[in-house]
């Protein structure tokens, strides 16, 4: 679609130029046909003008050159050429030229530099934020991913998934704040989850083990940052045994994950949330797994507050329960799919916060595994 878009767009910037040049052309014919008192002179500076929206600066020097030399053939034409007044335009039109030259020459070089930005940041998300498998054990996975920032690839929400020996975690979590100290504590969350399942450490150790990241990112992200105490970090970790139809799922202040079942949505809510990561002795309290009941076939939707909490024109939030319960029995990679297309609908211009969700099913039957890959992304 992006390379049919651009196609488009080549052909209109070429219908453009051949327009220009004809009007370029056209002018020293037509001017000689009109009464004296009538001069067209003033119509060339519209061609180099309007060639600097889309064209490069050499075409916009070209179609100014031939302006010029259109203008000089017309004061030949009437006899004109030396009078002041043709003069004045003469000197005003290669003074314009010149100037629409210069600033499409501004306007590349920008157009190259945000190109680099936007490269580097495509190659730092692909590094932080590693692409999800299709399939990962029992279960097939979909995801979507937008920073709020439209030149930026990646803010303060991550996922990430990881095997062990025999289940497969999944989290989602949100940096509180933008800018560079959300990214580099984003890096620290993922990194440090890498860690801990290369670690195989049991469910709750590896949420402290988080909780302990989280609180030695805040120091040292934010020392600089006037709002240190209010910064934390949001975390929903699931874990879905390969031999056991249920999910174990701990939540740090972060949205209740959806559970799609027989074409049903409810909301996994677990009964004494800890709160978010990060904070030290202010959080307090332990992290505690709550366990659901999670089927073949069922769906599993994470998601950060940037879904739920994304505004429509008159201020409601998105209905994120309500729209996925017509698209409860869609595979992962289509429900996510038509959720990220509907959001866009909803949601006026572009999303105001970061956005994140992953689509969770477990494959037919229960599998008995005695010792499967680890891997983490």
């Amino acid at each position: 679609m992006f390379r049919s878009r651009l196609m488009i767009l080549g052909g209109h910037r070429r219908a453009l130029l051949a327009a220009l040049l004809a009007l370029t052309c056209a002018v020293p014919v037509v001017d000689r046909l009109l009464p004296p008192t009538i001069h067209l002179a003033p119509v060339l500076g519209l061609a180099p003008a309007a060639a600097a929206v889309h064209a490069s600066p050499r075409r916009t020097v070209l179609i100014g050159a031939l302006a010029v030399a259109a203008l000089t053939i017309a004061g030949i034409e009437r006899s004109a050429l030396t009078t002041e007044t043709v003069i004045v335009q003469l000197l005003s039109l290669v003074l314009l030229c010149a100037l629409l030259a210069f600033f499409c020459h501004l306007r590349d070089r920008r157009e190259r530099d945000l190109a680099w930005v936007r490269t580097v940041s495509e190659a730092a998300q692909r590094v932080v934020l590693h692409p999800l498998p299709e399939r990962a054990g029992p279960v097939s996975l979909a995801s979507a991913y937008h920073a709020a920032d439209p030149d930026t690839h990646l803010g303060g929400d991550f996922y990430a998934v990881a095997r062990t020996a025999h289940s497969t975690r999944v989290i989602i979590g949100d940096v509180r704040g933008k800018g560079l100290a959300s990214i580099g504590q984003t890096a620290a969350m993922l990194e440090s989850f890498r860690a801990a399942a290369r670690q195989e450490l049991p469910l709750l150790e590896m949420v402290s083990y988080l909780d302990g990241s989280a609180l030695r990112g805040v120091g040292e992200f934010s020392r600089r940052e006037a709002d240190q105490d209010e910064r934390f970090v949001t975390l929903a970790v699931a874990e879905i045994p390969d031999d056991e139809p249920l999910v174990r799922l701990i939540l740090c202040g972060h949205p209740a994950p959806l559970l799609l079942h027989e074409g049903a949505v409810s909301a996994l809510t677990v009964p004494d949330p800890a709160p978010p990561l990060g904070l030290g002795a202010v959080g307090g309290g332990s992290h505690v797994a709550k366990a659901f009941r999670y089927a073949p076939g069922d769906v599993l939707l994470l998601y950060t507050d940037g879904v739920s909490e994304a505004r429509n024109a008159h201020g409601v939030f998105y209905p994120l329960a309500r729209r996925i319960a017509a698209w409860s029995r869609s595979d992962p990679a289509r429900l996510v799919a038509r959720l990220e297309a509907d959001l866009g609908t909803y949601v006026p211009g572009v999303l105001a916060d970061d956005m994140a969700m992953v689509a969770v099913r477990r494959e037919g039957s229960l599998v008995t595994s005695p010792s499967a890959p680890r891997a983490e992304w």
